[in-house]
């Protein structure tokens, strides 16, 4: 438990898939007393955004409700994380609902377009893109900008900005290239960005898991193990094997590195990418 997170003001993007990475970290930052704006997409839209890759209104509505019976101040807002004026939107209603924003989560992403490099098309690399890394851009410069007109907080400082990698943020893998592109990227923003607000007291990290069976994970397990000639129970295997610790990552394990580099004990890390990997992966 961080007690120096209660009353904070916290968005989570991506936040609305049951049993996701969003959710989890949403409930961590609850028992901290963390005050939630939760977001997703909240409707399905084609093969871009299918029913397995976005949490739809009702799914996001009934997160918070759980949520709220752990903490009373949640909040959820709908928004295309590929659009700037609708991200700025999502930091705005933050700040009306709970007066500022202290911690902004960069978890929302497409990790479902996968396939052949030489099958991919321009919308679908542009929709990996835009969504993971320049969405990733635009929610970080409006949430900055916010945590610019408030004090510095003795001891935790202005502000924390937490964006979820992934493995692939470190490493390539065969047939998600858009996905990895993406990824690297992501660390490249929050090494510039911790430099360039490090004066100002607002620090930035990552958080790179590896692979995490949520729903989402389910559907790429299948696909996966599919694609090299594989059931689903052998692809887990192996990746078990390749695993120091013998196990692939579960939500809770992001989520309590998040809650980590958004507590005061994180006030002095900045410009990270951490791993939360089991071993995977270690650079």
């Amino acid at each position: 438990m961080y007690p120096d997170l209660d009353g904070k003001v916290a968005i989570v993007t991506g936040a609305g898939r049951r049993k996701g990475l969003g959710e989890a970290i949403a409930r961590k930052l609850a028992e901290d007393g963390v005050r939630l704006v939760l977001h997703d997409l909240g409707k399905v839209e084609g093969s871009l955004a299918p029913a397995h890759g976005v949490g739809a209104s009702a799914e996001l509505a009934g997160i918070a409700d759980d949520i709220a019976t752990i903490h009373p101040e949640v909040s959820t807002f709908q928004a295309d994380m590929r659009d700037e004026a609708q991200v700025a939107a999502l930091v705005a209603h933050a700040v009306e609902q709970f007066g500022r924003l202290d911690i902004l989560v960069n978890n929302a992403g497409v990790g479902y377009l996968f396939g052949p490099l030489v099958e991919a098309t321009q919308e679908m690399w542009d929709t990996v893109l835009n969504v993971n890394l320049r969405g990733a851009f635009f929610a970080t410069k409006y949430a900055v900008r916010q945590m610019l007109t408030q004090p510095v907080q003795e001891g935790w400082g202005r502000g924390r900005i937490v964006s979820i990698g992934s493995r692939g943020s470190k490493s390539g893998s065969a047939l998600t290239s858009s996905y990895i592109a993406s990824k690297h990227g992501l660390v490249g923003l929050t090494r510039s960005a911790a430099i360039e607000l490090g004066p100002e007291q607002i620090t930035v990290n990552a958080v790179c898991p590896n692979h995490v069976t949520t729903g989402l994970g389910a559907w790429q397990n299948e696909y996966m193990a599919r694609a090299r000639g594989q059931t689903v129970d052998e692809y887990l295997a192996a990746m078990r094997g390749r695993i120091p610790l013998g196990r692939v990552g579960e939500v809770e394990d992001t989520a309590n590195a998040c809650a980590f580099l958004c507590s005061s004990q994180a006030r002095y890390i900045t410009g990270e990418a951490m791993n939360v990997s089991g071993g995977e992966e270690m650079h």
